[in-house]
C-alpha cells in the first residue's frame, strides 16, 4: 500500500483528504438535516446554530493547534502557511459548543440542539478520518511505532499505530450505542449529546499518549488539555441528571 491513496478518476487525480473532508461535510449536514428533530425549533434557527458550530469549530481547531508546540507557535507567528496549515478535531467541537451556544442566545433558543448534531459530527468524523488514513504520513495523525499486529508502514519503513482506524472504530460503537440509546431510552434534552462528547474526549485523552506529538504540559499534549477541561464541564453536566429518578428523566425530554 502507497501513501497518500490518491482518488484516480481518470481524468484527474484528487487527495484523498480534500475528498473526503469535503464528503465529511456534505454528509454530516445531509444527516443532520434528516434526523434532526423538527418540533425543537424553526428550520431558520437551526441553520443559525449550524453557522454558530461551523464558525466555533474553525477558530477553536486553530487555537488548539497552535498550543501543540508553543515554541514553534511563536517562532512561526508571521508564517501564514504555518498558522493556516493545520488544526485539531478536539479544538473543533470545544470551539463549536462555545458557538452554538451564542448563536442559541442570539437567536433566542433556550432548549438543547446538541442531541441532533451527535449522530451527523460522528459522520463527519468518521468519514474524515478515512481521509487521514488515506493521507498517510502527510497528515501527522497517526500513532508511535509500534510491534502489534494492527502496526501499519505508511511509506517510511516504520510499522506505526493506525490511531485513526483506531479512532473510526471507537466512533461506530459509540454512534451505534448513541442511535439506540436515542431510540429507545429516556433521557433529558442534551444527554446524548453530554455522552457522546464525554465518551469521545476521554478517548482522545487516552489514545494521544501513543501519538508522537509533544507532551509539554506535564506529560500531556495540547489536546489531552483540552479534553480534561471539556471531562470537567461534560462530567458535572452528567452528574446532574444521572442520579435523578427515571420518571423525572422522562419529564424533561
Amino acid at each position: 500500500m502507497t501513501f497518500p491513496i490518491w482518488i484516480n478518476l481518470g481524468f484527474i487525480k484528487l487527495h484523498p483528504h480534500v475528498v473526503f473532508e469535503a464528503l465529511a461535510y456534505f454528509i454530516g449536514f445531509r444527516v443532520y438535516l434528516y434526523t434532526r428533530s423538527k418540533d425543537k425549533f424553526p428550520m431558520e434557527q437551526g441553520l443559525w446554530v449550524i453557522v454558530g458550530a461551523i464558525l466555533g469549530a474553525a477558530i477553536g481547531s486553530k487555537m488548539l493547534y497552535w498550543l501543540e508546540d508553543p515554541l514553534k507557535t511563536i517562532e512561526n507567528w508571521r508564517s501564514y502557511t504555518y498558522l493556516m496549515e493545520g488544526k485539531t478535531i478536539v479544538g473543533g467541537l470545544l470551539g463549536g459548543l462555545i458557538g452554538v451556544e451564542f448563536m442559541k442566545k442570539r437567536v433566542g433558543i433556550t432548549r438543547s440542539s446538541g442531541d441532533d448534531m451527535a449522530l451527523p459530527i460522528i459522520t463527519g468524523m468518521v468519514i474524515g478520518r478515512i481521509g487521514c488514513f488515506m493521507t498517510g504520513l502527510d497528515d501527522h495523525t497517526y500513532g508511535i511505532p509500534t510491534s502489534w499486529i494492527t502496526g501499519i508502514d505508511f511509506g517510511d519503513g516504520i510499522l506505526r499505530h493506525p490511531t485513526q482506524l483506531y479512532e473510526i472504530a471507537f466512533l461506530l460503537l459509540l454512534g451505534g450505542l448513541l442511535y439506540r440509546w436515542k431510540k429507545r431510552a429516556a433521557f433529558p434534552d442534551g444527554a446524548i449529546f453530554q455522552l457522546f462528547m464525554t465518551g469521545y474526549l476521554l478517548f482522545r485523552f487516552v489514545i494521544d499518549f501513543i501519538k508522537p506529538t509533544p507532551h509539554p504540559y506535564l506529560g500531556l499534549n495540547n489536546i489531552q488539555l483540552a479534553c480534561l477541561i471539556g471531562l470537567i464541564y461534560y462530567l458535572s453536566l452528567l452528574y446532574k441528571w444521572l442520579g435523578k429518578p427515571q420518571s423525572s428523566h422522562k419529564g424533561e425530554i
